[in-house]
């Protein structure tokens, strides 16, 4: 990998982020944030536990979701997996996946109403996807020496499940645990559009200004992701499948009138409702139509979405190289590196729609909010991953400390990795930022949530396809940036 190359390039990234920030709304639109600050450290002080029923029973909804999702998921991932060489199964998984959960549920919403299947399908849909892709990433890489000494005329399903598979086993394994943690996340966020689960109680308690339950709720939300490794074992597995199966019943109530409606009338664009193709007038009021909500609606959005894109993901550039030495053996003792831990922890495990919420509450509707939460969220879990990275390096007993040790010993040993991890994560921050918009900042995703204000669906989805493909461009993107300067991501990070 040329240095000069990778130098160029992360100026240039790092000059763009300055650019856009003269053209991004960072307004503060609240009177007093300062005030609101202090009650918000009050209550995170002060925790309250009573209500710890309801509390408990927004986690164990939280649990559920999240098992039904990513077990259910990775079984269909796992089935993708096998046929992903299929273009048109690629092409379906990079779609699927570009969309994000949040996105999928208010989607469903429309259809099949608030319940257990939307909940179920929104986590589902997407992460199929995301399994697909890594875990054909993951046998393609396997070591495929037992596979070739089979003796001829073995079975192609034997080989695999004998020779094939068991060299990916481990790999798999780890990499479905750590979506596991990913599916709590989402879980979570999905309460925002109304399932029981931890952000519906979180919504509630931020109007009410009872920042002591937030406290609370996030501080079990944290324990949770925390001991995840202890009480997540496989003999376990399926009392966790028939727990979540039990919890997450309930009357399905799903209108198939409103199912067809949906795909018959719904989601059509306007203009092609009760008209005819061959109609010379039906496709010029299509093309009109569809004209003006890329004008009005699409290219507003897309610019916002790359504004506050571009600046969340330098953001996270500088928030990893700041606090990947909280975990690192090279600058802290076994003391300081628990304290890291904590931080990193809390961090990356509050979803960016929490936190962008909580600063929203500070800040008022604009960009800032969202660049903080998402540089903060996407920072800690790379910088986790950077501060393992450096501790594999072994330096000379003479090596020297502090500040030039950061410098000239470790940076310049750990940057190849560092980008590799943030080019990985820029698409996963594209789509990130979309679902932002929901909260008021103006990025797709606040365009998406008014057509679905307004009854306009066909409107949301054109804006929804326009995302997904805004996302696999950006994906498509980063993946030959990474091929050009030769970075390669040890670890997935999604």
């Amino acid at each position: 990998m040329s240095h000069s190359a990778t130098f160029k390039t992360s100026v240039a990234f790092l000059l763009s982020a300055l650019a856009l920030l003269l053209v991004a709304d960072l307004e503060i639109s609240t009177l007093d944030p300062w005030a609101e600050l202090g009650r918000m450290a009050l209550g995170a002080v002060t925790p309250k536990f009573l209500a710890i029923e309801e509390l408990g029973w927004a986690l164990l909804m939280t649990v559920a979701f999240a098992f039904a999702g990513v077990t259910v998921s990775a079984a269909v991932g796992f089935g993708l997996a096998m046929v992903f060489h299929l273009r048109a199964v690629r092409w379906g998984c990079a779609f699927v996946r570009a969309i994000h959960e949040l996105f999928w549920a208010l989607i469903f919403l429309q259809f099949l109403g608030l319940n257990a299947i939307t909940g179920l399908l929104a986590i589902a849909v997407p992460y199929a996807g995301t399994f697909a892709k890594v875990y054909a990433e993951i046998l393609e890489e396997a070591d495929n020496t037992p596979t070739k000494a089979l003796p001829a005329g073995t079975p192609l399903i034997s080989g695999f499940f004998f020779a094939r598979l068991p060299q990916a086993w481990a790999r798999v394994r780890s990499y479905t645990a750590y979506r596991m943690e990913c599916g709590l996340r989402s879980s979570a966020v999905l309460g925002f559009v109304g399932l029981p689960t931890l952000g519906y109680h979180l919504e509630s308690y931020f109007a009410q200004g009872q920042y002591s339950q937030v406290a609370a709720l996030l501080m079990l939300f944290y324990l949770l992701i925390a001991s995840l490794r202890f009480w997540m074992r496989p003999r376990l597995l399926w009392a966790y499948a028939i727990a979540a199966a039990v919890l997450i019943y309930g009357p399905l109530d799903i209108s198939w009138v409103n199912v067809v409606r949906f795909f018959t009338h719904d989601i059509v664009p306007a203009p092609l409702r009760a008209a005819s193709l061959t109609d010379p007038g039906t496709l010029s009021a299509l093309a009109g139509w569809s004209a003006s909500l890329v004008r009005e609606q699409a290219l507003p959005g897309i610019v916002n979405t790359v504004v506050l894109t571009q600046i969340a993901l330098v953001g996270t550039g500088i928030v990893t190289l700041l606090v990947f030495p909280l975990v690192s053996r090279q600058f802290l003792g076994a003391f300081g590196r628990g304290a890291g831990h904590v931080i990193l922890v809390v961090v990356r495990s509050t979803p960016e729609y929490i936190l962008a919420y909580l600063f929203l509450q500070l800040w008022g509707p604009s960009m800032l909010p969202a660049i903080l939460a998402l540089a903060l969220h996407n920072g800690a879990i790379i910088g986790h991953l950077i501060g393992r990275h450096s501790d594999e390096i072994v330096l000379r007993p003479d090596a020297s400390r502090g500040l030039n040790r950061y410098g000239y010993e470790i940076l310049p040993r750990i940057y190849p990795q560092f980008l590799a991890f943030l080019f990985y994560r820029w698409e996963v921050i594209m789509r990130e930022t979309g679902i932002l918009g929901i909260l008021g900042i103006a990025t797709l995703g606040f365009h998406i949530d008014s057509a679905i204000a307004d009854i306009r669906l066909d409107r949301m989805l054109f804006l929804i396809l326009v995302t997904a493909g805004l996302n696999i461009a950006v994906d498509a993107f980063s993946r030959n940036l990474r091929a050009r300067l030769r970075l390669s991501t040890a670890a997935k990070v999604s």
